[in-house]
């Protein structure tokens, strides 16, 4: 105690849809959206963050609207790395003139190959950091959901982000089994989207398909019909129109993609060593991520596993708390650069 910090280190849950900046000692400082604004005829920068996502379907000509990162993977590397530096620099806005740059740990999605986990690492240094430290999203996100990862218990963490969802089992500070399946957030908003253009040839924009699934967003059964007017451009004729759509119809677009997702935990559950499997039994399955927050979501992966399923407190911060947190073990990720998918203790 009253020790003072030259450097405030970061860690960075780099999202398809949104990232968040931890900084030690403060907690989540930056949450806004994994999207740049940039002139197609000089390619510069024109907005980043929460800005832009203002600007998506409401832009000129000369101005395109961007998400760097595709299914948790850098799509644009210089894009990514331009953007990261503005999250960066915001995050560190106040600091010692002294202070030095940051170490940051950063999330990578658990299914990535070397070669992308290299690209967000590279991403990473070129937007400012001193060292970057790449930890798998699950393991960050059951850091930030209070499970008991260092210890010889089995934990099972489902986190739902935009790109991708990442179902795994952790044990002594190691992934034990996991999967990562490219289905999640967005790929619900596409759904929503292309059940609309079939049944009612209405298009509507990305923007209005996520308040949709965010309002009226179910899996599973209804059992509360609930009705919201949607605007959008009718395909027959091209003009504005307006129509009603139910909470049951959201749920029968969003029912293939709800089964994917289950389908991924099942997976994970059948790879999963038997004394492990007995501790989730008991404790439980943890959702995490903004994918969780959709209604009845746990109750489908529980009736289907036959498991008790809990939504985290927090569940859009969890991996970035868990990020934050991580940097406490930073010397052990420095001498085990795999450590989330490793024991600590080998």
């Amino acid at each position: 105690m009253g020790k003072i910090s030259l450097s405030q280190d970061l860690g960075i849950d780099l999202g398809t849809a949104n990232t968040l900046v931890f900084v030690n000692g403060k907690g989540v400082v930056v949450r806004e959206p994994t999207v740049v604004a940039k002139n197609i005829q000089t390619d510069d920068v024109e907005a980043v963050g929460s800005s832009a996502h203002n600007m998506i379907g409401r832009t000129p000509g000369n101005i395109s609207v961007v998400r760097p990162l595709k299914d948790g993977v850098i799509a644009d590397y210089d894009t990514t790395a331009i953007m990261m530096k503005y999250f960066i620099k915001k995050a560190m806005r106040i600091r010692s003139f002294l202070a030095r740059k940051p170490n940051v740990m950063i999330c990578v999605p658990s299914g990535i190959t070397m070669v992308e986990e290299r690209a967000v690492v590279d991403a990473t240094k070129q937007a400012g950091a001193k060292e970057a430290f790449p930890i798998a999203e699950p393991f960050s996100a059951a850091i930030g959901a209070g499970l008991p990862v260092w210890e010889p218990t089995g934990s099972m963490i489902v986190d739902i982000g935009g790109g991708t969802t990442e179902v795994a089992v952790i044990s002594l500070g190691g992934v034990v089994t996991s999967k990562s399946v490219r289905t999640a957030g967005d790929e619900m908003d596409d759904s929503i989207t292309n059940y609309i253009r079939r049944h009612y040839n209405l298009m509507i924009g990305e923007r209005s398909a996520e308040s949709i699934k965010m309002d009226i967003g179910v899996a599973g059964e209804v059992v509360e019909n609930v009705e919201i007017d949607i605007r959008g451009r009718d395909l027959l004729t091209g003009l504005p129109k307006t129509i009603t759509i139910t909470s049951g119809e959201i749920a029968v677009s969003l029912r293939d993609t709800v089964e994917s997702i289950v389908e991924a935990v099942k997976d994970t559950l059948e790879k999963t060593p038997p004394e492990l499997a007995a501790d989730i039994m008991d404790r439980g399955i943890v959702l995490s991520g903004g994918g969780a927050l959709l209604q009845n979501l746990d109750k489908v992966i529980s009736e289907e596993t036959e498991m008790p399923v809990f939504v985290t407190d927090d569940p859009l911060e969890s991996v970035a708390n868990g990020t934050g947190k991580s940097l406490e073990y930073i010397q052990h990720f420095r001498s085990h650069p795999n450590v989330s998918s490793q024991s600590m203790f080998e």
